[in-house]
């Protein structure tokens, strides 16, 4: 009888004892699920933030470079100007001979160049400008800048094909304006071609220092040396620093050369086919 007894009494604090055990467990477990419900809630957030992160440099993509103007969606560049068969222009290169306009498009001076068509004799004027918004953006990428020419390593007015079509053209400059203000002409041009082709009025040109076979004007061929005619009709220190330069100049001795006389015939070749050999002896 007693040993049942106590084998009832070691039963009971088995029982006992395991559901103690167990509820401890389940407790232990409670806590560690609401930790991981916890941590498994803040993993988005932290993701989302990172994804935040990540877009962000995207909304920059499209912006240029530091240091890089870029251009004003609202310009708009001028034409540039390309020069053809009896076009005068202003042929000229700053003092680093990298701005230029030769009347080609390519040239950064060709945005609204200013040039003539010869048809006759009369005034004329020619001007290039680094001031236009195009050139302004060629040269250092903001068309609302304000750089300007340094110097001038050559100029003249150049009459495309002028040699040509009217071998015995005279160009006298009058007048060259810098930005606007006149400039004194230190001597008298005379007008040549270099490549009988094109005819030119030198206005600053170091490198030729005599007068040249075909050198002409309206008074006659100079001679001797360079002194009331030149190659160099200024003085490089008025076109030190510049944005635009016109140039004045009147053309004498074509007036007529297209036009036949009265009693020649139709068909008979007009007088601007003149023969080359009866261009200004060399």
């Amino acid at each position: 009888m007693y040993k049942k007894l106590l084998a009832a009494i070691c039963a009971s604090a088995m029982v006992l004892a395991a559901c103690t055990a167990c509820g401890g467990s389940s407790s232990s477990d409670s806590e560690s699920s609401k930790e991981n419900t916890k941590t498994s809630s803040s993993e988005p957030d932290r993701n989302n933030n990172n994804a935040e992160e990540t877009d962000a440099p995207e909304e920059n993509a499209d912006s240029p470079a530091e240091g890089t103007a870029a251009p004003d969606s609202n310009s708009e560049f001028e034409e540039p100007v390309v020069a053809g068969s009896g076009d005068a222009i202003l042929a000229i290169t700053d003092g680093q001979w990298y701005v230029q306009y030769w009347g080609n498009a390519e040239d950064i001076l060709a945005y609204d160049a200013g040039i003539a068509h010869i048809d006759g004799d009369g005034d004329y004027t020619v001007s290039v400008n680094i001031g236009t918004k195009g050139a302004q953006f060629d040269v250092a990428g903001d068309p609302n800048g304000d750089y300007k020419c340094s110097g001038v390593s050559f100029a003249a007015v150049k009459v495309l094909d002028g040699t040509t079509l009217y071998p015995n053209m005279n160009i006298e400059i009058k007048e060259i304006r810098v930005d606007g203000n006149p400039i004194e002409l230190t001597a008298k041009n005379y007008t040549s071609s270099d490549d009988n082709v094109e005819m030119r009025a030198n206005i600053l040109n170091s490198y030729v220092s005599s007068f040249p076979d075909d050198a002409h004007t309206p008074a006659g061929k100079p001679t001797g040396e360079f002194g009331e005619y030149s190659a160099q009709i200024i003085n490089p220190d008025d076109v030190a620093s510049w944005s635009k330069i016109e140039v004045d100049f009147t053309v004498s001795g074509i007036s007529g050369a297209a036009e036949a006389p009265a009693d020649t015939p139709a068909d008979a070749p007009a007088e601007t086919e003149v023969p080359a050999e009866v261009a200004p002896a060399e």
